[in-house]
């Protein structure tokens, strides 16, 4: 797929990267570069900075405009849900971060590149302790506690932890910490159960009733690959179907839910659950990203024309095969599937949906994490 031209992107990663550091095989160089990298960093919090409560936001990140309009509306609606709170944003991808640098999400050619800074957490948070935040939340804006949450957990043990040592283990023993878990963090097959699957089930619903009633209404969730299904998150996937479908609605079978890179729940799997629900030929097949934006993802894997039908005998997927193309041909069950019925929308662009992690936030402030110890002997 088009998913990220690999040999492409690591040159650019290197080539933005000198717009903040200087290239330089000397070890003494590269640690001056990181600490100008850093000192920026801290600049622009130092700048921002207007109370003594910081929220970060943390996202995988992405390279569309339409994407980077999504992440703008969630800062502003976080703003207002949270007016005494400093409110950053933070991809986690090296290569989202280093392409939003050097302004390449510009579709428009016409129009300067247009610079975004989404600098790593850590270099946001180290900011934070340098500014003396009294009070530091961190939001995962990721979809279920897989790897990617993993990382931001990580991160925030790691400024727990004063894992540069640069910071004040004084502040640190005093400075108030506050998690906010993914979007489906919680969950279960119980449709009667309140968790984070069914709130998110509920509103999915409000969204594509209409189109689940017209034909089959099909989620393109990313997932963990097998090997690493950090948290054993991938069931998150599952058991949402399974509530979708287990709702009293007279389409509520048409629902489905499937994954770029979850074993056993590839397109060609969710296909083949399609056909054991009377799904037939001809029907129409709508999707939509489960995914906080509408990326890479959403628009190629899903929604592309990309056609490659070379079979992988091992999964049974076809990898460089759109959701899009595969539906329509007879090996993915003849279904009218096309332009018309991709929804190219990520979560975070429903209000209703956007608002699901923003009661996360609210939970996770009133907890205090209790994750610091001092690595100088003193408690």
């Amino acid at each position: 797929m088009k998913k990220i031209k690999f040999f492409m992107l690591a040159t650019m990663a290197v080539l933005v990267s000198a717009s903040f550091t200087a290239c330089s095989s000397d070890s003494d160089d590269t640690q001056n570069n990181e600490q100008k990298y850093q000192d920026i960093v801290r600049q622009t919090v130092h700048d921002q900075k207007k109370s003594d409560k910081a929220l970060l936001l943390v996202a995988f990140g992405s390279t569309w405009q339409d994407a980077f309009d999504d992440f703008d509306a969630t800062v502003d609606a976080y703003k207002k849900e949270f007016p005494g709170y400093d409110v950053y944003i933070s991809f986690s991808s090296a290569i989202c971060r280093n392409r939003a640098a050097a302004g390449e999400h510009q579709y428009d050619p016409v129009k300067p590149a247009q610079v975004r800074n989404y600098y790593a957490p850590e270099r946001w948070l180290n900011a934070f302790g340098h500014e003396k935040y009294a009070d530091i939340t961190v939001q995962s804006l990721q979809v279920i506690p897989g790897e990617e949450y993993g990382r931001v957990v990580n991160a925030l043990k790691d400024f727990a932890n004063n894992g540069n040592n640069d910071l004040d283990n004084s502040y640190l023993k005093t400075v108030k910490l506050h998690l906010g878990t993914p979007l489906m963090a919680t969950g279960s097959d119980d449709v009667t159960e309140a968790n984070d699957v069914k709130n998110l089930a509920v509103e999915l619903d409000k969204i594509y009733g209409t189109k689940a009633a017209e034909g089959a209404m099909l989620f393109m969730g990313h997932g963990n690959p097998d090997e690493y299904d950090t948290y054993k998150a991938n069931i998150r996937y599952t058991q949402l179907e399974n509530v979708l479908r287990a709702m009293n609605k007279p389409y509520a079978n048409n629902y489905f839910v499937g994954t770029v890179d979850m074993m056993g729940n590839f397109k060609t799997d969710v296909k083949n659950r399609m056909q054991i629900a009377s799904i037939t030929s001809g029907s129409k097949v709508f999707c939509a990203p489960l995914m906080s934006i509408a990326g890479d993802h959403a628009n190629n894997d899903m929604a592309g024309d990309d056609a490659g039908w070379i079979k992988n005998e091992e999964t049974g997927e076809y990898e460089e095969t759109s959701w899009k193309v595969y539906f329509a041909d007879t090996r993915g069950g003849s279904y009218t599937c096309n332009d018309e019925t991709m929804v190219v929308k990520g979560l975070l662009s429903y209000p209703a949906i956007r608002q699901l992690w923003i009661n996360h936030t609210k939970e996770a402030q009133e907890v205090d994490l209790d994750w610091f110890h001092s690595n100088d002997g003193t408690e």
